[in-house]
């Protein structure tokens, strides 16, 4: 597995490069790092993709200082890196966020974009009273005195992994343990993420300007806020359509990866070669 560290200003980013073709760029989700497209990975390089991904700041093998910084700056540091002129972004939650932001503001780097549960700046689809309900448990567990990062971690292995208003059996142990791997080291106190210079305006009131297609994965398991965005995005971006399983929740790709790999080749088909 060919890995690189690509220097950017007061950091270093742990890069993943596998297989040949038109270049796909993974971006993780908030709660994960680059090895939750492992499953993802093997379906996309068969497909005939060269994929990338990276470790945003502060997460996995990825390193910052307290620096301010932008995630579009580094998603340009690694494309460039690896030599790569256009690439496929497809981002899941938080990376969803940051691939509509690149896209809006490096329009010639980004061919298309996949947002799988994906977020977008400036723009808040609600919630239900239920899920009102989980979002007051979760910060009640984040302020907890004393602090407690495993319980926090638990929480949000359930939340993202299994569903907000799921049992959490409906995932197997395997995969909650390797969300909660992942998560543990962002829930502790010594943590280092830098500090994030966010799009502004942000990507909400600049859809016009994201021009490239945009493909919007959600899942009905999930929050009702992430099925909304991406109807949200088909309705109001103009070239968008959204798809909604109705079996899955947040981390589709750890959940369902060769149904999401396989989504994502066929969005990107008609747009082939780009380099």
């Amino acid at each position: 597995m060919p890995t690189t560290a690509v220097s950017v200003p007061g950091g270093s980013l742990h890069v993943v490069d596998e297989g040949s073709g038109p270049p796909i760029l993974l971006i993780h989700a908030g709660v994960a790092d680059l090895r939750a497209w492992d499953d993802v990975v093997p379906h996309l390089t068969r497909a005939g993709h060269r994929v990338i991904r990276h470790d945003i700041r502060g997460f996995g093998r990825s390193t910052t200082e307290d620096v301010e910084f932008s995630h579009q700056a580094d998603v340009r540091a690694v494309l460039e890196a690896a030599g790569v002129e256009k690439a496929a972004l497809v981002g899941n939650s938080k990376g969803g966020s940051i691939a509509y932001d690149t896209a809006i503001e490096s329009p010639d780097r980004v061919v298309a974009v996949v947002g799988v549960a994906g977020g977008l700046g400036g723009f808040d689809g609600g919630e239900t009273p239920e899920e009102v309900r989980v979002r007051e448990a979760y910060e009640a567990v984040d302020s907890a005195e004393p602090f407690d990062a495993e319980a926090l971690t638990e929480f949000e292995v359930k939340l993202w992994m299994s569903g907000p208003l799921q049992p959490l059996e409906r995932t197997s142990p395997k995969l909650r343990a390797r969300l909660f791997e992942m998560d543990l080291p962002l829930n502790q106190p010594s943590h280092v993420g830098g500090r994030q210079v966010r799009l502004d305006p942000p990507a909400n009131d600049r859809l016009a300007e994201l021009r490239c297609p945009v493909l919007a994965i959600a899942g009905t398991l999930d929050f009702t806020d992430c099925v909304v965005t991406a109807h949200h995005l088909e309705t109001n971006a103009p070239d968008a359509r959204a798809l909604i399983w109705d079996d899955v929740a947040h981390m589709i790709g750890m959940e369902q990866p060769e149904r999401l790999a396989n989504a994502v080749a066929e969005f990107v088909a008609p747009l082939r070669p780009w380099s």
